[in-house]
């Protein structure tokens, strides 16, 4: 259980709960981070209104967010999130392998791109000061300015988001697969 009491939909702040149904049946397997969020109705408004509606209008293939977001989780070492992306990346065409292996130099199966948008991650993650003009204008021949706003908006987010998941001591959803990562057992989608 959380460090807080879980608020449930039912027992939801009235402003909230049509976003908290529509979040938690159309976003993503996130019920036990709703049932966090729920506790300050105007951030749970904003925030999972904006991530549904950038998810119902995308403009970044899901493909490079979601190793984005891996990315970012691993480096955090955030299970949760790992746990919940991952199966994303499998979807989108990545092995096991690759994802259990997605910070290694050498990681198979990604390609130029799919490491470049993993090599900015990490660096924004481990140290956001030290991102070069040259990494970014690599990025930018991929990108445009307003893709590369919401992949370097996403990539910060994913970080507030591990360490509010994991301060928050939250747990998997029940029923989430079990999930393999570097050889540590953690749950999964349950849409693999």
């Amino acid at each position: 259980m959380a460090r807080v009491k879980d608020i449930e939909l039912n027992k939801a702040p009235k402003e909230i709960s049509l976003i908290y149904k529509k979040f938690i049946e159309s976003y993503g397997p996130f019920a036990n981070q709703a049932k966090v969020f729920a506790h300050r109705p105007i951030i749970f408004k904003h925030m999972m209104s904006m991530l549904m509606e950038m998810a119902e209008n995308p403009i970044i293939d899901k493909r490079y967010l979601e190793i984005a977001i891996v990315s970012v989780s691993a480096v955090n070492r955030c299970d949760y999130c790992v746990a919940h992306h991952a199966p994303n990346l499998i979807s989108e065409g990545l092995s096991e392998i690759t994802i259990d292996n997605i910070l290694e130099d050498d990681c198979p199966g990604l390609n130029r791109l799919d490491l470049l948008v993993r090599d900015y991650a990490v660096q924004i993650t481990k140290d956001h000061n030290r991102v070069q003009d040259k990494q970014f204008e690599e990025l930018r021949k991929y990108f445009s300015e307003e893709q590369m706003v919401e992949l370097t908006f996403r990539i910060t987010l994913c970080t507030f988001f591990n360490k509010f998941n994991d301060v928050m001591q939250l747990e998997m959803e029940d029923n989430q697969l079990l999930y393999k990562v570097n050889n540590k057992i953690v749950h999964g989608l349950n849409k693999i």
